[in-house]
């Protein structure tokens, strides 16, 4: 018995010191609580805020559920509403005039109109990960958030922070391709916000540029994934990635998490975990195909069978 106890403390102490290791490797960062973004890297610890509906998640074809009242998604964004681009130490944020009604979406899975706040990206040192969502455990290089917020149930951006269906969040991937022309424009205005920060005016600047063609997506409940971590997000995720090129991905890349003066760290690896689903519900605005049998089993799918129904 008494070897049996050393064993275990000692194998204690053996994972303790791993993980105080572990930990040390960590940069502390600050969050900013108004947006969903997060500090993490590809390989840090994945902690659980205590709820049953933390984002982001790995989608899975056999967990996805389709819904056919699930419409397409409305998007009526003012260019004129687009404010400035700010440098807050983890991620880019691009920011909106949200007085009033004149950029917001609707439709799908919400029940009235939520007005655009800001939107911003996740991303990898990699190409091989960046994006905060997986779809059947694959990553794509970069995620594009477009966070809007329940005016109808809530006062203030804060209030919707705190409040369940308080805001509404369209995530899409990005892969690389082809230049992103309608994306140019803010990228050429990323050197003036290098530094953490950073803020530069960034004006008439139109978010639906970066939509993909294709209406199809998933939507399901979750969080916002920097703290406080609140249950307050419908997640509407894009099936198709939209194409950006090598030389905008690295202008992402060349932003830094630190201020002027201080060692430069490059802002790379800024998503967080993927979170279990638990016992949520997957929808689809989309029929998955039954050929997508073929995947079970390890049986590889033909050639010519797509994925999705487009």
């Amino acid at each position: 018995m008494m070897i049996q106890l050393k064993l275990s403390l000692s194998r204690l102490a053996t994972r303790l010191s791993t993980n105080i290791r572990w930990q040390c490797r960590i940069p502390v960062r600050l969050c900013n609580l108004l947006a969903c973004s997060r500090k993490d890297n590809p390989h840090w610890q994945n902690s659980v805020a205590g709820g049953n509906h933390q984002s982001p998640i790995n989608i899975t074809i056999r967990d996805s559920v389709y819904d056919p009242h699930l419409k397409p998604i409305k998007f009526s964004y003012d260019p004129n509403t687009c404010l400035h681009i700010w440098n807050n130490g983890y991620s880019f944020q691009v920011e909106f005039d949200d007085t009033t009604d004149r950029s917001v979406i609707s439709g799908g899975p919400l029940a009235n109109s939520y007005r655009l706040k800001q939107f911003h990206f996740h991303w990898g040192a990699k190409n091989d990960w960046g994006s905060e969502h997986a779809i059947e455990n694959h990553l794509y290089p970069a995620e594009l958030h477009l966070v809007h917020w329940n005016t109808v149930k809530c006062h203030s951006f804060m209030d919707a922070v705190m409040e369940e269906n308080g805001l509404a969040v369209v995530g899409v991937f990005l892969k690389l391709g082809k230049t992103l022309e309608g994306l140019q424009q803010m990228v050429d205005a990323l050197p003036a916000v290098k530094h953490k920060d950073s803020v530069v005016e960034f004006n008439k600047f139109d978010p639906s540029c970066m939509l993909p063609s294709c209406p199809d997506y998933w939507t399901y409940p979750g969080s916002l994934t920097t703290p406080p971590l609140t249950e307050s997000v419908t997640w509407i995720i894009y099936k198709k990635p939209t194409e950006i090129s090598k030389s905008q991905l690295n202008a992402f890349r060349s932003l830094l998490f630190t201020p002027p003066g201080q060692e430069e760290k490059k802002m790379v690896d800024n998503f967080r975990p993927l979170q279990p689903l638990m016992n949520r519900k997957v929808r689809s605005s989309f029929q998955v195909l039954q050929d997508l049998l073929y995947l079970e089993g390890g049986s590889k799918k033909p050639a010519n069978v797509p994925l999705f129904r487009s």
